[in-house]
């Protein structure tokens, strides 16, 4: 099996006392907000100051550029879609659907699709971010969604009894690119997503994860 590269940190330098990460996260939360009003062309990092009332030296000291601070917005999106949808999971562990079984992989494909879309209709800055740049830098393999199937991969792999190898990670890596098409397409047509395009996403997925994982 290959090892998968880990996606580098964009901060120049981790904050170590509190302060530090409470200044931080009035910065990344000030991207986020500005990212819904001015998108990304008309984001700086000078407004993003102002929105947090940071010194400008404040940002810099964590970011060199806009750009590194919108990849920090999107590493923290995928840290808490990842916690979020742990969590889900967990509520469900002692459910009938929630384990293995003809049922458990379809409850968590579900939790993992309505997550998304929650953080899609309501956390700032999602809809411009989300995971990450679709453009990555260098290693292909640094692409927001090899980094989401491969999380997917290392969080379910144990729900279906089944080795994260890369068989399983390019199943998950074709689900992620899939949905990821079809909810785009989703809330180009609607605001908050045209529910009959989600239906048919779910259920195109069902039938790909069936062939594949039953």
């Amino acid at each position: 099996m290959s090892s998968v590269p880990p996606h580098a940190t964009p901060l120049r330098r981790a904050p170590v006392q509190r302060r530090s990460a409470e200044r931080l996260t009035r910065i990344l939360d000030a991207c986020a907000d500005l990212l819904d009003e001015v998108g990304y062309d008309g984001l700086s990092t000078r407004a993003v100051a102002l929105r947090a009332q940071v010194p400008i030296g404040s940002v810099y000291r964590f970011f060199g550029n806009k750009r590194q601070m919108a990849d920090a917005l999107a590493q923290r999106n995928l840290e808490r879609y990842t916690r979020r949808v742990t969590e889900r999971l967990s509520e469900g562990a002692d459910g009938d659907d929630a384990g293995g079984g003809d049922g458990g992989w379809r409850a968590a494909l579900d939790v993992v699709l309505d997550e998304y879309l929650e953080m899609k209709r309501t956390a700032p800055g999602f809809s411009l971010v989300d995971f990450g740049n679709q453009i990555p830098v260098g290693d292909p393999r640094a692409a927001p969604n090899h980094r989401v199937a491969d999380r997917l991969t290392e969080l379910l792999s144990g729900r279906l009894d089944r080795h994260p190898d890369d068989d399983l990670r390019r199943v998950f890596l074709v689900a992620v690119e899939t949905a990821d098409t079809l909810v785009q397409l989703a809330f180009r047509v609607a605001p908050d997503g045209d529910e009959r395009i989600i239906e048919e996403a779910r259920e195109l997925l069902r039938a790909y994860l069936g062939r594949v994982l039953d």
